[in-house]
């Protein structure tokens, strides 16, 4: 069962894992800014802008941009995207440096904008083989909240039926009801409830196929 956490505490937890991601966006090429990631359509460059805009709309103006979009997300996070992306890589970093600290969101759902920075960031890094990765504690608060419910994406569906274990932090979901087991690190779990399919191999136990499985489908 997913436990109740301070907003204050996951709010430092987001910041400095959007530190983190800056300092690592700092070292990039011009050629490593265009490059793909785990994100399908976006490249680095417009993962980092849709993060800064994640972090500049409050409730009503993300009503207003979806009611602008006509309730179309992808619509919606383009011209978002847009609005925030720089006219060149190091003014898109200037952006997302801004926002380092910032607490406004759309929702006060914490933990699923907390998520948001750190499976982006993943989606960047995996592709650019760089090594840095979230904390176990911003991970947890991450997983618990994909565990227990859709938001974003469908991470509870996509692992109903299954025992989650992490290897190296307290994650657990599905416990006691005989379920097959899936273990990994937190961060493998969490970026397949996110739905990347990169991060499959890393998982083991005897539910890790049935988990793999689920994830094809959705790839096709």
């Amino acid at each position: 069962m997913a436990r109740t956490w301070d907003d204050d505490r996951l709010q430092d937890l987001m910041r400095a894992e959007r530190s983190a991601f800056a300092d690592d966006l700092a070292s990039l090429t011009a050629d490593q800014w265009r490059r793909t990631t785990l994100c399908g359509q976006w490249d680095v460059e417009e993962v980092v802008a849709h993060l800064t805009a994640a972090a500049s709309m409050n409730q009503w103006r993300w009503l207003r941009s979806m009611v602008g979009a006509r309730f179309r997300p992808d619509v919606h996070n383009e011209r978002r995207l847009a609005e925030h992306r720089g006219r060149t890589p190091a003014e898109t970093l200037e952006r997302f440096r801004a926002i380092v600290a910032s607490a406004t969101a759309p929702s006060g759902h914490t933990p699923a904008y907390l998520g948001e920075v750190v499976v982006h960031a993943q989606d960047v890094r995996h592709p650019l083989g760089l090594t840095t990765t979230p904390g176990v504690e911003a991970l947890t608060a991450v997983a618990e909240f994909y565990a227990a419910r859709d938001f974003a994406v469908a991470s509870r569906t996509q692992v109903a039926g299954l025992e989650l274990r992490a290897d190296d932090g307290p994650f657990t979901a599905g416990v006691g009801a005989g379920n097959p087991v899936v273990t990994g690190s937190t961060l493998a779990l969490v970026m397949v409830m996110a739905g990347r399919t990169a991060y499959a191999v890393e998982l083991d136990g005897s539910g890790a196929d049935v988990l793999r499985s689920r994830l094809d489908v959705v790839a096709r």
